[in-house]
C-alpha cells in the first residue's frame, strides 16, 4: 500500500505542477463536454500526467478524462484506480484557486487509499485505510518533493477548537435541500456556521477537523468523491450513501453518485 500510497502522491503533485502552468498562463482552451460540464486543456494535462504513473502499476484506472469502460468488464475488477484529473474545473476557471486532483485506490468497492492536491496552495491530504490521514505543505517550485513532505506531515483531524457547530457546503451548487437541512441543524444545534468550498475540498474540510458535516444533495460522480471519501475514513469519518443507508461504496454500475452525507 506504501509504494501506491507514493505513486499516487508523485502523480498528483507532478499534475499539479501541470496544471499550475496552464493556470498562471491564462490559456485555458475551455470547451465544453457532452454533459454540458466544461473541459480545458489543464485537464487533459493533468490526466496524461496521472495515467503515466498509473498505468504501470497494472491497475485500471477510472478518470472522468479518459473512456468509460463498460460496467460488463468494470464488475471483473477487484481494485481499480479512480481519478478526477482536475475536480472543480469550474473554480479554475474563474481563477479562485479552490480546485484539486484526486486520486483514490478502490478495493472491493471501498476507498482505501486517497490522495488530493491543492495546486495552488501547496496543501496535500492523504489517507490510507487503518493506517490513517495526515495533511502536508507541498507547493510547486518549493524546493521538496511531495514525498519528503509528508514526512512533515500532520495528522487530521486537528483537535476540535472553541468553534459552532460547522456545516461544509458547495460553493457552486447550493440546493434547497442543503439549504433545508442546514436549516434543521440550526434547530438541533443552535448556531451553525456555514463554510463553502469548491470541490473535494468539502470533504477535505470534515477530514481535517474544520467542520462537522457535508452533506450533499446535488449530483456528483465517483471521480468527485472517491479520494476524498479514502481520507475521510482514514481520518475517522463516515461518507453515507443517502439511497442505502450505508457507506457509499464505487465501481458501480451508475456512476452518478446518489445524495449522500459526510460526518
Amino acid at each position: 500500500m506504501q509504494a501506491h500510497r507514493d505513486i499516487a502522491v508523485t502523480a498528483a503533485f507532478e499534475a499539479g505542477q501541470a496544471i499550475l502552468e496552464i493556470y498562471h498562463s491564462g490559456d485555458f482552451d475551455v470547451t465544453t463536454k457532452g454533459d454540458d460540464s466544461p473541459l480545458t486543456r489543464a485537464d487533459v494535462a493533468s490526466h496524461e500526467v496521472i495515467m503515466h504513473h498509473l498505468i504501470p502499476t497494472g491497475i485500471p484506472v477510472l478518470s472522468e478524462e479518459g473512456r468509460e469502460m463498460p460496467y460488463d468488464e468494470r464488475s471483473e475488477w477487484r481494485e481499480l484506480w479512480v481519478v478526477d484529473p482536475i475536480d472543480g474545473t469550474k473554480e479554475f476557471i474563474k481563477r479562485n484557486g479552490e480546485f484539486t486532483v484526486n486520486i483514490a485506490l478502490v478495493r472491493d468497492g471501498l476507498p482505501v487509499l486517497g490522495v488530493i492536491y491543492v495546486p495552488v496552495s501547496g496543501e496535500l491530504y492523504v489517507g490510507v485505510s487503518d493506517q490513517g490521514a495526515v495533511k502536508a505543505q507541498c507547493p510547486v517550485g518549493g524546493g521538496a518533493s511531495p514525498l519528503e513532505a509528508l514526512a512533515d506531515a500532520v495528522r487530521i483531524p486537528v483537535a476540535k477548537t472553541d468553534r459552532p457547530y460547522t456545516a461544509v457546503a458547495s460553493r457552486s451548487h447550493m440546493s434547497a435541500e442543503t439549504e433545508a437541512f442546514i436549516a434543521a441543524l440550526r434547530q438541533e444545534h443552535g448556531e451553525v456556521a456555514l463554510i463553502s468550498k469548491g470541490s473535494s475540498l468539502k470533504l477535505c474540510m470534515v477530514a481535517e477537523g474544520l467542520a462537522d458535516c457535508y452533506p450533499r444533495f446535488a449530483p456528483t460522480m465517483e471521480w468527485d468523491t472517491a479520494a476524498g471519501q479514502a481520507i475521510c475514513m482514514a481520518a475517522g469519518f463516515d461518507v453515507i450513501d443517502q439511497d442505502t443507508g450505508v457507506t457509499m461504496r464505487y465501481n458501480r454500475e451508475q456512476l452518478l453518485n446518489a445524495w449522500f452525507l459526510v460526518q
